[in-house]
């Protein structure tokens, strides 16, 4: 009787596909990769089942060219939430799988072996480090000198020397370092102690581990610096000691070198890290190690949610609110809506995290679907920043920079503080301002904001799609200074090294972070104190401890306020409230300005004077009202073709 297999096969196709397995070959379990022929190319695809016969004739069916796993590489619940995914978003199952597995185990490629990748001296490289005349104080030097103790891991080494790749290179071009294979957690060292909880941070602790071993979902709503951290590890700690495993989600690959090695120190053992920034055979051996059971704490970014996890325990959300948990491309899921599926399914407490939760999150507590827990207080002697509304109406302006900001800034500068000068572009379409009065480009039929088209000279709203003239003045105060929005970070950085000459500049952006290098050293020099102003986009507003900082400089404000996506007003919210909680985290008090053409501006309002929670209440009434989300579902249809004449007539 001949064996059938039903594959999950990456391709764009919404079905599975039924191959026929050769007499000498085993029958896989649902979960196993095997290679098929697919349209003249050999894929890769998983197993989904074994029935016990075909829609088609067995004459028809293609053989499996081999079976590459003896054990599913999946579990039965990552299949399901899978497949569940797939029918969700409306995405081809076989890609859908494809997207779980790390770029390594897509292949044909043997599995890497138990244990994790590291490095160590070779004999020659003993010499070398035994050599008087050795210079001391470079990287190679520092590298030479840990690599000295014993062998590491790539993820011990990120840590402790970051920007040690480059050096490594030198290192094996002399042949004084090595590959070599290390079995089970390595460079651990005794755990740190604990510090007391405060009571807040123990109420929350205490409801988390109540409720180990069923699905229980909590929203941690603590403000910047309250110390959600030290929840978080208070309940992996216990969630480790009972066996099982907590796989922790953070939303850049930025925050996870200082997060891994915050979680070593308490926790003594390495974490299993996962992001885009890795080797392909660091994900893999990661990937396999969650799978496998040997990592018991998992921190990776958005793509984590796919590991496997044998014994699972806990799943943890930090920053749960960050646009980045969303896939923009390819099989377009949500990290976070998927954590939660994952822990229902799994029968394991969830913990979402954030000083501004999404208001998803929010009405899913109000709701009484989440459980809220607050911790309201900042911990230590931090206090909390001022916000002071910047008025640009008919003010001078040095590329969006308020010559009054710059005089504060200055003053910052004297007394040896740190400034960062924080812009977010992204996701904003151009939108005309009136420098003179702060008038903004509205629709006259559905009252949102026009977007500039330079192109056709025109203004469009992407809303209802009216149309309308670029004026030559201002329709309210008659100025001819009509403008749109926005300066990028680079032309910021650009007049803020002419202004300030003598002072260190550093930009923090996704250019100046895209290499691996690149990113090590500017966050070296971040933890170094390396610079006094600091330019940025949104990766400065998560996470960084920055002790020197006290002024925070919002700039382009006025683009969330008025943006064509109805989000904004919300991220707006967020990345201020995120970026000010940068400031003051010390014993030095913080103050935040915000530039802006409409200081009264009712949203704006409401974040000063109640933060962000009426800032929330607000919008919250706005979106019951308009039936959007999260009171209404939205889906995005898109068309991909070659000609623009097939998309249109698709859709």
């Amino acid at each position: 009787m001949p064996r059938i297999v039903r594959v999950a096969v990456p391709v764009p196709l919404f079905r599975l596909f039924d191959y026929l397995l050769q007499p000498a070959q085993a029958t896989p379990a649902p979960g196993c990769r095997v290679r098929v022929p697919f349209a003249g190319r050999t894929l890769t695809g998983v197993v989904l089942e074994c029935p016990g016969q075909s829609d088609l004739p067995a004459g028809q069916l293609k053989p499996v060219a081999a079976v590459l796993d003896r054990t599913p590489l999946l579990g039965d619940e990552l299949m399901q939430t899978l497949c569940w995914a797939a029918r969700y978003y409306q995405h081809a199952i076989g890609e859908a799988f494809e997207a779980a597995l790390p770029v390594l185990l897509r292949g044909a490629s043997e599995l890497p072996a138990p244990g994790v990748d590291g490095f160590e001296l070779t004999e020659a490289g003993r010499a070398a480090l035994a050599d008087p005349a050795r210079r001391r104080g470079s990287r190679i030097s520092a590298l030479l000198e840990m690599l000295g103790e014993g062998a590491l891991s790539s993820t011990v080494l990120d840590e402790r020397l970051p920007g040690w790749r480059p050096a490594s290179r030198s290192l094996r071009a002399r042949a004084w370092v090595a590959d070599c294979r290390l079995e089970g957690p390595t460079g651990a060292a005794g755990a740190v102690a604990a510090p007391a909880l405060n009571a807040d941070q123990q109420t929350a602790v205490d409801a988390i581990l109540a409720n180990l071993g069923r699905f229980a979902p909590f929203l941690l709503e603590g403000i910047t610096g309250s110390g959600k951290t030290e929840v978080y590890l208070a309940a992996i700690a216990e969630t480790i000691a009972r066996g099982r495993q907590a796989l922790v989600l953070v939303p850049e690959i930025a925050l996870t070198p200082q997060t891994t090695r915050r979680f070593r120190e308490r926790l003594g053992f390495d974490v299993a890290v996962l992001h885009s920034g890795l080797s392909e055979r660091e994900r893999a051996g990661a990937w396999l190690a969650a799978a496998r059971g040997e990592a018991r704490v998992i921190l990776g970014t958005r793509s984590a949610i796919f590991v496997p996890l044998p014994s699972p325990g806990l799943i943890i959300v930090d920053e749960e609110h960050d646009v980045s948990y969303k896939q923009q491309d390819g099989f377009r899921y949500h990290a976070r809506d998927l954590a939660v599926v994952r822990a229902k399914a799994l029968g394991v407490p969830l913990l979402l995290g954030s000083a501004t939760p999404s208001l998803e999150s929010l009405a899913n507590a109000e709701a009484r679907r989440y459980r809220r827990l607050r911790l309201p207080e900042r911990a230590g002697v931090a206090r909390p920043p001022s916000l002071k509304v910047m008025d640009l109406r008919n003010k001078r302006l040095e590329q969006g920079l308020a010559v009054s900001t710059l005089q504060v800034m200055q003053e910052h500068l004297a007394r040896g503080e740190q400034v960062l000068v924080f812009r977010n572009r992204r996701g904003y379409a151009p939108v005309l301002f009136c420098h003179g009065c702060g008038w903004t480009a509205q629709c006259s039929r559905c009252d949102r904001p026009l977007t500039l088209h330079r192109g056709a000279a025109r203004l469009r709203c992407h809303h209802c799609g009216a149309q309308a003239p670029i004026p030559a003045s201002c329709p309210e105060c008659a100025s001819p200074a009509l403008a749109p929005q926005g300066q990028g970070t680079e032309r910021i950085e650009e007049v803020l090294r002419e202004r300030f000459p003598d002072v260190p500049v550093l930009r923090v952006d996704r250019d100046t972070t895209r290499s691996r290098s690149g990113r090590d050293q500017i966050f070296e020099q971040l933890d170094a104190d390396g610079a006094r102003i600091l330019v940025g986009t949104q990766m400065l507003a998560k996470g960084h401890d920055l002790p020197g900082l006290t002024l925070v400089v919002v700039a382009g404000v006025d683009e969330g306020l008025h943006s064509v996506d109805f989000r904004a007003a919300e991220r707006l919210g967020q990345l201020i409230v995120q970026v000010a909680g940068r400031a003051g985290r010390a014993d030095r008090a913080g103050a935040v300005i915000l530039q802006t053409h409409q200081p009264d501006h009712p949203l704006l309002r409401d974040l000063i004077e109640g933060g962000y929670p009426a800032l929330a209440r607000t919008l919250m009434g706005e979106r019951r009202a308009a039936l959007l989300p999260p009171f209404a579902h939205f889906a995005l249809l898109r068309a991909e073709a070659k000609s623009i004449v097939e998309a249109n007539a698709f859709l």
